[in-house]
């Protein structure tokens, strides 16, 4: 049952292919050679993933997430290279040419190995080294794809030495792009299995429909009906991200919220306008899970975007505390619930089931594509600053800064909310305790600089708990009861 929606994209990667068999060598697989029509054909798919690399890119900038820039890499490189595809018809605007067999098979290698990046674990050493230049991959590649494509349309001679069409070396380089295309549908597959998103799922659909196509184009005969057969599923691929992106972006509205979210300076308006749908869903399961953790969750991103700004953190950084803090708790999801909601005093067994909680929400987490810096808010902000904490025992500046300003607001809260077991405290004596902990359990810095804050904005701690539900149900997406 687990996998029982897996089903439709192996059922039309097995009809794609089979109508692809049952027609060629059959005297029904008539040639059709008709540069204009294919010049056509070749263009609106082209056209398509340029419109969807585009959308995908304003999304992967808001979204702080390497991979959705991976994903628009692709369809980018898609629309580029086979755009080149078409230009090069025969006897269309070139004289024939090796290059319109050379730039299909090239448009699907480039886009393929995009793909399995964007399917990559977000800590993943290659995922690394591109975040860290991710502000200038997109319009780097860009250029150079278009370099390249017009100097190949002015000197298409020069792919005489790029032996895609020659044997073994095409099947070689398809049933690579095969498996790279196999990797990227079960990890996108796994990833829908977690969050239900459409895109997810339309990734899977676009990539069983490309896998066929390199299919074909390695045993496909030019201009034979059975050999059109690619440009239609290609063309088919690009129609269901279409609709994926539609489902995804049209049912959330988080286009409009991103744009929004870059002019606001309402703190509420910032962390509910720049988490992205991954993130609000996980809110949701973490919220069922236990009703105290989505007021918390709230209470500590605020407390810990005061904090930042305090200590002076860029707005990219900002972004990933927001986005990181608002689901620091989100491994409690497998924590079980006669643990998570025992009102009395934990064993030692039951307090060991609930120290799992950050590693179980990291690796949820690291499969969706969060970042960095996101990943360590949620995996080390119980860490101490005295190497006493959990789960790996980070002791002072190996913690990360962002971590380490999420354990003083974790904490902050903590102490000033009720419990089944025990009443808030005041604001006074939760400070007493933090104060007490500066240099033990707390990086100095960050007690010093929340304690400016504190005494500068003192009407402003503790958040008041009037309308925090409404607050929080905004930020998950649900409408309060």
């Amino acid at each position: 049952m687990r996998y029982r929606s897996m089903i439709g994209p192996i059922a039309v990667m097995l009809a794609s292919y089979g109508a692809f068999a049952g027609l060629r060598g059959t005297p029904f697989d008539l040639s059709l050679s008709a540069p204009t029509g294919h010049f056509y054909v070749v263009s609106v798919v082209s056209l398509l993933a340029a419109g969807i690399a585009f959308a995908v890119g304003i999304a992967g900038a808001r979204l702080r997430n390497t991979k959705v820039t991976f994903l628009s890499l692709a369809f980018l490189s898609l629309s580029v290279i086979f755009s080149v595809h078409g230009l090069s018809t025969p006897h269309f605007l070139i004289h024939p040419s090796q290059l319109p067999s050379i730039s299909s098979p090239l448009s699907l290698i480039f886009a393929t190995f995009w793909l399995f990046m964007s399917s990559l674990s977000a800590d993943h050493p290659w995922v690394q080294y591109f975040s860290r230049r991710q502000a200038s991959l997109l319009p780097s590649w860009t250029v150079g794809l278009i370099g390249v494509g017009t100097l190949l349309m002015l000197r298409p001679e020069l792919v005489a030495f790029i032996p895609l069409t020659a044997e073994p070396v095409n099947w070689s380089v398809a049933s690579a792009t095969i498996l790279l295309l196999g990797t990227v549908m079960y990890r996108y597959y796994r990833s829908y299995l977690y969050s239900r998103f459409p895109l997810q799922l339309a990734i899977v659909y676009s990539s069983a429909l490309i896998v066929v196509s390199q299919l074909i184009m390695v045993q496909g005969e030019l201009w034979r009906a059975s050999w059109w057969l690619y440009h239609f599923l290609l063309l088919a691929s690009m129609i269901s991200m279409l609709v994926g992106l539609a489902k995804q972006y049209g049912g959330s509205g988080s286009l409009t919220s991103a744009f929004r979210a870059l002019y606001t300076t309402d703190s509420v308006e910032r962390v509910t306008s720049a988490i992205s749908p991954s993130i609000k869903a996980f809110m949701i399961a973490t919220e069922k899970k236990d009703p105290y953790t989505a007021g918390h969750n709230l209470r500590v991103t605020l407390y810990a975007l005061k904090l930042g700004e305090e200590m002076g953190l860029r707005p990219d950084r900002q972004r990933a505390l927001a986005q990181g803090t608002v689901i620091h708790d989100v491994g409690k999801i497998e924590v079980p619930d006669a643990v998570l909601n025992k009102p009395g005093r934990l064993t030692d067994e039951e307090r060991a089931v609930i120290e799992l909680h950050p590693v179980k929400g990291y690796e949820m987490c690291r499969e969706l594509g969060f970042m960095k810096d996101e990943l360590e808010i949620i995996r080390w902000h119980h860490e101490r600053w005295d190497g006493r904490g959990y789960p790996d025992r980070l002791a002072g500046e190996r913690i990360p800064l962002l971590a380490r300003i999420v354990a003083v607001a974790d904490v902050y809260d903590a102490l000033t909310s009720h419990r089944a077991y025990r009443k808030a405290m005041t604001h006074e004596a939760a400070m007493a305790i933090l104060a007490e902990q500066r240099g033990s359990h707390f990086d100095p810095s960050c007690v010093d600089a929340w304690t400016r804050l504190c005494e500068r904005e003192r009407a402003s701690f503790p958040i008041p708990s009037e309308g925090e539900r409404e607050t929080a149900a905004a930020l998950s997406g649900l409408s309060p009861a």
